[in-house]
């Protein structure tokens, strides 16, 4: 997970952030705690990282 996406996020590296917050949000879903209430905050931050990253950089599916 990042640590921190502000508004001048470098979308240079939207690739390999992209990359690692969609691996770590499919560990978090597939692991035997995806429903715990911590895991949950952990996987609505990355869908939000995920989400920012894709609106900045202008990346759609």
């Amino acid at each position: 997970m990042l640590e921190r996406l502000e508004s001048d996020y470098d979308c240079a590296n939207a690739s390999s952030d992209l990359t690692q917050l969609l691996q770590e949000l499919a560990a978090l879903r597939e692991g035997p705690a995806a429903n715990g209430a911590d895991t949950q905050e952990r996987i609505n931050r990355l869908e939000n990282q995920i989400h920012f990253i894709k609106n900045k950089c202008g990346i759609r599916p």
